[in-house]
């Protein structure tokens, strides 16, 4: 059912399991009304059948100090076919001889020749092929709904090979993008005294993840592991375009200007530094983005989104940052407010009771 609702998306491309019923088996089914009519215990058809045809231990003899097993089974030419069962008997509660063929039901079918397990759980392995296009994290979204609705609720779901670390990794980028940008944040508040400060700097990381995301789409890419990586290198890459300009402008306050004189002094100074590093990074990363041969779609993933990325973030920066700053930095003090303070304290001079004293 699970296959058949799954072989509907012509994107997966030579779907297969590993459970393969190529192995013969007879079923041995005992009816137990007739087995209990005619006195014949269950244990007894059991027994029988496996004497006769696995061997059964039933004494040891010793000879010359050494102990032998005695084994029970039928001849090799009484074992042939399944149907030789016909020309065994078993004996009744009363003593009596039944043949067996009047208590048992034979039918043969076929079976795996190994049952696999995962998790200590009998399981069976699907696979196929993508399509060209087709991300490996579409087709397990796919499967994972067409499982919710076939399977029952009881059957569990685990991932294997590529699979396993697509899962595995997705999950984990997503916490070390979270712990990247909070330790950035972090390191920049104790670096500017502020906690609005990094806040501005940082503005440029959601812009530089939609640019990434927007020449995934452009260009056909997938997001994918290396892609994700890429999302990771634009919190430290953008940050700097951001602190370039945040702290010149902080210096600038701290000699006196107003808000709005030193953002838009910073903005016109620090203009030519931040579009030659964000130039030669976008330079840099295009033999990435245009790589062939083997492994260019790890480099060409992570290429794309470095140079869309760094591209959308740097244009738009140039005025959001400048904007936000002039918004949220008169709620702050300069850097140097506080030294200048303590100077100023240690310039006045002792007056009142501390006067008194020294005399």
């Amino acid at each position: 059912m699970f296959l058949e609702k799954a072989r509907t998306n012509p994107r997966l491309l030579n779907l297969d399991h590993n459970f393969k019923e190529t192995k013969p088996e007879v079923r041995v089914d005992i009816d137990r009304r007739q087995a209990a009519d005619l006195g014949i215990s269950i244990a007894a058809v059991g027994r029988t059948i496996e004497t006769l045809m696995g061997s059964r231990e039933v004494t040891t003899y010793v000879v010359g100090g050494q102990e032998y097993k005695v084994l029970l089974q039928a001849p090799d030419s009484a074992r042939l076919s399944p149907y030789d069962l016909q020309n065994v008997f078993v004996r009744t509660g009363s003593g009596g001889l039944v043949p067996l063929s009047n208590v048992v039901t034979l039918s043969e079918r076929a079976r795996a020749q190994t049952l696999s397990r995962q998790d200590r759980v009998r399981a069976i392995t699907i696979t196929a092929s993508l399509a060209p296009g087709y991300s490996l994290g579409e087709a397990l979204d796919f499967l994972d709904r067409t499982a919710k609705e076939v399977l029952p609720q009881e059957a569990r779901i685990s991932y294997l090979g590529q699979s396993l670390e697509f899962r595995e990794s997705s999950g984990a980028l997503y916490v070390t993008f979270a712990l990247a940008l909070l330790v950035v944040f972090l390191v920049l508040a104790a670096q500017f005294e502020s906690f609005i400060h990094p806040f501005v700097i940082l503005l440029s990381t959601p812009l530089a993840v939609t640019g990434g995301l927007l020449a995934l789409w452009v260009t056909g890419q997938t997001l994918n592991v290396f892609s994700q990586i890429g999302m990771v290198l634009l919190i430290g890459l953008m940050a700097k375009n951001g602190i370039l300009v945040v702290e010149f402008a902080n210096q600038l306050r701290d000699r006196g200007m107003s808000v709005r004189d030193a953002v838009l002094e910073a903005s016109v100074v620090r203009l030519r530094p931040i579009l030659m590093t964000s130039i030669a990074t976008v330079l840099g990363a295009v033999p990435l983005a245009m790589a062939t041969g083997a492994g260019a779609e790890s480099r060409q993933a992570l290429g794309v989104v470095i140079v869309g990325g760094i591209t959308l973030s740097t244009i738009v920066t140039l005025y959001a940052v400048p904007a936000l700053y002039l918004l949220l930095a008169p709620y702050t003090k300069p850097i140097g407010a506080i030294a200048a303070k303590l100077a100023d304290l240690q310039t006045k001079p002792v007056t009142g009771h501390g006067h008194q004293a020294a005399e």
